[in-house]
């Protein structure tokens, strides 16, 4: 048989005669050692069996290793498989969870348009959430309430006040939006404000009536002598408006008290800034001339539109105007003024009275405190009130001897344009 890489065996190739021997057949051969070649063939084919006894070992060892290397990748494959099942687990009980939390979560890709939210977010926000650009969802579903972080939900109704935190999520950009409802949170909190103010209240009581019995008792007293026959007419004209003064004392202490009571006022619109400097001035000009004060109104307008409730601001305003004109003396100055700049309203009352010293002045907005025998201490306590209620702060500043100046700032909506607030 044919050796499988086309060497022959030895036996295949011509008998060598030997000495002694005969050859069948052919002419006489010589017996001297075989040729070269032979040998050579000889030797190659021993190297060749080495060889492929080396290959033989070299596969079986391979082999091994193959097989060595197959068991480790299918432990490895077994331990891939378990982890991907715990983490589409993992996965599966976070979906389940952001479904039933009570706040929206909105995921947003790098370009600020939603790619995910919640059952709650889309309730809140509508079904066609997924795809939008959420800064147009939020102009037009989110409302910002002044003076806080928080935003009311537009909508008929009351609607909900909900907080918005953002947190980054990846590197090209993407956001997670947490949106929570505070609703109750804000009622309870308001209650307990209010609860707070009616226990100050009634811890005062006996005080108020006694502030209020006094300009009532003296009302009587003019009303009085209002009745006497021999009275002439000057008397009367001047018993008349002595009555009228402590009837309007009465009057605002009564609105004081009324309004600490109710609390911040409710936001409603856009109202002209000038308008409410205009209205307060016109208010207190008479008392101003009667008491020999000089009031300075402002020196043109601003222009600025805030966003709140009038009559509150009014009477904030008043309130600074009041107050200027109890401190200042006969001749003396009241300026009223107003500047916008940076998105805010300045709106200064200056007086040129005593002014206050400072341990004063760290107590001056604080309720009930007063250094008047009939003021209420309410005054500057429901001015600050009204102030943050709007989104702005009230501060003052003041030299003893050279008079006090309240500045309350308030956040501008926008600038009056041919749309006049009504």
């Amino acid at each position: 048989m044919a050796h499988p890489f086309g060497i022959m065996s030895a036996h295949a190739y011509p008998a060598v005669q030997t000495p002694g021997t005969v050859a069948s057949a052919g002419p006489p051969v010589s017996s001297a050692a075989p040729p070269p070649d032979v040998r050579e063939l000889e030797a190659a084919f021993s190297l060749f069996n080495e060889a492929s006894s080396q290959l033989a070992s070299a596969y079986a060892e391979l082999q091994g290793r193959v097989d060595r290397l197959a068991g480790e990748l299918a432990v490895a494959n077994g331990e891939l498989r378990r982890q991907y099942l715990e983490k589409e687990a993992l996965s599966e009980r976070l979906r389940l969870l952001l479904d039933a939390l009570p706040g929206g979560i909105i995921v947003l890709d790098g370009e600020g348009r939603v790619i995910e939210a919640n059952p709650t977010a889309t309730s809140w926000l509508g079904d066609t959430l997924i795809g939008a650009h959420w800064a147009a969802v939020a102009v037009a579903r989110l409302v910002a309430v002044p003076g806080s972080q928080e935003w009311q939900l537009a909508g008929p109704g009351p609607g909900r006040r909900l907080t918005l935190s953002e947190s980054p999520l990846d590197v090209a950009g993407g956001r997670i939006l947490l949106l929570n409802d505070i609703t109750e949170a804000v009622r309870l909190r308001q209650e307990l404000e209010q609860h707070k103010r009616l226990s100050a209240m009634g811890e005062m009581a006996a005080g108020l009536a006694h502030q209020l019995r006094t300009p009532l008792a003296t009302a009587l007293l003019h009303t009085a002598n209002l009745a006497r026959p021999d009275l002439s007419e000057a008397d009367r004209c001047r018993f008349s408006e002595r009555v009228r003064e402590r009837l309007r004392h009465l009057e605002r202490m009564i609105q004081d008290m009324l309004l600490f009571v109710r609390g911040q006022p409710a936001v409603e619109a856009r109202v002209d800034v000038d308008g409410i400097l205009s209205e307060a001035v016109q208010t207190i000009e008479p008392q101003m001339q009667l008491a020999g004060v000089i009031l300075q109104r402002p020196a043109g307008a601003t222009g600025a539109l805030v966003r709140g409730d009038r009559k509150a601001l009014v009477g904030a305003v008043l309130n600074l105007l009041e107050n200027a004109l109890q401190a200042t003396p006969n001749g003396g100055e009241v300026a009223v003024s107003a500047a916008g700049a940076d998105g805010w309203v300045r709106i200064a009352v200056r007086d040129t009275g005593p002014g206050m010293e400072p341990d004063l002045l760290q107590r001056v907005f604080e309720p009930f405190f007063t250094t008047r025998q009939e003021g209420t201490g309410l005054g500057l306590a429901i001015v600050r009130s009204v102030a943050a209620a709007h989104g702005g702060e009230v501060s003052v500043g003041s030299v003893p001897g050279q008079g006090c100046e309240f500045v309350i700032r308030l956040p501008v909506v926008e600038a009056i344009s041919a749309e006049t607030e009504t």
